[in-house]
């Protein structure tokens, strides 16, 4: 298998989504706007996002797919699938009486994450019925999860990636065709949700067939490899999950500031994952298999060797990633959010709050790249150590940056800034125990290869400042024509990077490798 073609399919899969995904933020921005509405919807929509990326996509998937890969190099097929039976049945189990309790206690729910919506009442009586729709979408999304980590197992990488295209498209046509047509509007996005969460899972079972692997759900609290899972599972939650647990508790922080913020945040946050889910998502789901592998096998040379090459290749992408976010805020916002109402204002709230994320992408991107390094191990302890550090420093910088930047009527930019300083503290700590652990030696050239690399940077940098143009071009100018400006400057901001680093000696060859 080559890794770096595969990478790349995977992340042309994922761009067709993240593509998507902008369609749809800019057609809820244009039709329902900045408002208490869609602060009550995002607010509500976090919530099953969070336990799908803790439950299903983060520590369930880090703890299943080194002891799935196990299986596979040591049992029977027989064994293996009666795993995948006995692991859906209580994953299963589980999440239904999760979903039904969710449904129960949603006033509890929304109070403990956004208790600053309880001074208005409409507000915190529409997230907690908007949260009771949303609740049944943890079930299925994660169920969709599980089929996701057999497929990526079976390196099937392509229609996992594939899949979150469904979500969007129905939200889309949720948001356009079903909004104008119920009384409470907003109400549409929550049934696009779920008719998404059908979508994504029936897409999946016929693939899963295919492969001869569908599992029969059958509950098995016995089983050594559940249990062991399970073990794996519970705190591994904190290590997987310290970026989406900060997000949630932004939004507990944000629920205190001016109507408005936690769109603002939001939008704000969805851009800065379009890189992060490009590379780092399609880099982690491909590297787990891998170094499972090859810590199944004890083959350390390799393991090591994998892990550089992920690292090399994610500071390739994600360094310029970051300095295009912060010079190309505006562009991106004035083209894909301003209209309808979403207005001019609501850029300038939004911008800092982007150019803030911006610089923490380098360590979210890096994360997806560590994390599983400790987890083909099923070394659980550290990254829980680390991520419990993380939290904690995160939410003191919460308070010590949130107060003072909403003296200036920019709090949301302080939480902004903290998570940036979490996500990057976090990367530096995986390394570090790496590093001492001695799990990951660098190859040599590393600051040969870091200084070509922030000299391509310099050169982009250069190129975007002199092409993007003031603010008044992206918030008069026609829809259209900041759309073609737009792909001008990243084309150029590409080109220009790319090409110096050509001219420095940097080859696409020198990036393949075989596993």
């Amino acid at each position: 298998m080559n890794l770096l073609r595969t990478v790349f399919t995977v992340s042309g899969m994922t761009l067709i989504s993240r593509i998507l995904g902008l369609v749809r933020d800019a057609a809820i921005a244009r039709i329902f706007g900045v408002s208490a509405a869609t602060d009550a919807f995002w607010t509500a929509f976090k919530i099953p996002n969070l336990l799908r990326r803790t439950f299903a996509e983060g520590a369930f998937s880090q703890a299943f797919v080194p002891v799935l890969a196990e299986y596979r190099r040591n049992r029977s097929e027989a064994e293996t699938r009666t795993l995948l039976d006995h692991v859906t049945g209580v994953l299963g189990l589980t999440l239904l009486i999760v979903t039904v309790l969710g449904v129960l206690a949603a006033p509890w729910v929304v109070w403990l994450t956004a208790s600053g919506f309880t001074a208005t009442p409409d507000r915190f009586e529409l997230t907690v019925t908007l949260l009771r729709w949303l609740f049944p979408y943890i079930l299925l999304i994660s169920l969709t999860s599980l089929a996701s980590s057999i497929l990526n197992a079976y390196n099937q990488f392509s229609i996992p990636a594939f899949t979150p295209t469904l979500l969007n498209v129905a939200m889309i046509v949720a948001t356009v065709f079903v909004a104008p047509y119920i009384s409470k509007p907003i109400l549409a996005l929550a049934i696009g949700v779920l008719l998404g969460g059908i979508l994504q899972l029936g897409f999946q079972l016929p693939w899963l067939m295919k492969l001869g692997m569908l599992p029969r759900p059958i509950p098995s609290w016995k089983d050594p490899a559940v249990r062991r899972i399970l073990k794996l599972m519970g705190p591994a939650i904190f290590g997987v999950s310290i970026a989406q647990i900060s997000l949630l508790i932004n939004t507990l922080f944000a629920s205190y500031l001016p109507s408005g913020s936690v769109t603002w945040m939001f939008n704000a946050e969805r851009l800065m994952e379009l890189p992060n889910g490009l590379l780092g998502v399609a880099l982690g789901t491909v590297l787990l298999p891998s170094l499972s592998r090859h810590a199944a096998g004890k083959d350390e040379t390799a393991y090591s060797a994998l892990l550089d090459w992920g690292l090399r290749l994610s500071l390739l992408l994600a360094l310029p990633a970051a300095v295009g976010l912060t010079l190309l805020a505006a562009p991106l916002l004035g083209t894909l959010y301003l209209g309808g109402r979403y207005t001019w204002h609501d850029v300038m709230m939004t911008e800092p709050a982007l150019m803030a994320y911006a610089f923490g992408i380098i360590g979210f991107i890096m994360v997806k790249v560590l994390a599983p390094g400790f987890y083909a191990r099923q070394n659980i302890k550290t990254p829980v150590k680390i991520g419990i550090a993380v939290l904690v420093t995160t939410q003191l910088l919460n308070l010590g940056l949130m107060l003072p930047f909403a003296r200036w009527g920019y709090g949301h930019v302080g939480l902004a800034i903290a998570l940036s300083l979490g996500s990057c503290m976090n990367a530096g700590l995986l390394l570090y125990y790496l590093l001492r652990g001695g799990s990951y030696q660098p190859a040599t050239g590393w600051l040969r290869f870091l200084l070509k690399l922030v000299c391509a940077c310099v050169v982009m940098a250069g190129v975007l400042w002199l092409l993007r143009g003031s603010h008044d071009t992206w918030r008069h100018g026609h829809t259209l024509t900041k759309a073609g400006h737009l792909l001008l400057l990243v084309c150029a901001g590409g080109l220009s990077y790319f090409a110096t680093l050509f001219a420095l000696g940097f080859r696409l060859r020198d990036f393949r490798r075989r596993e």
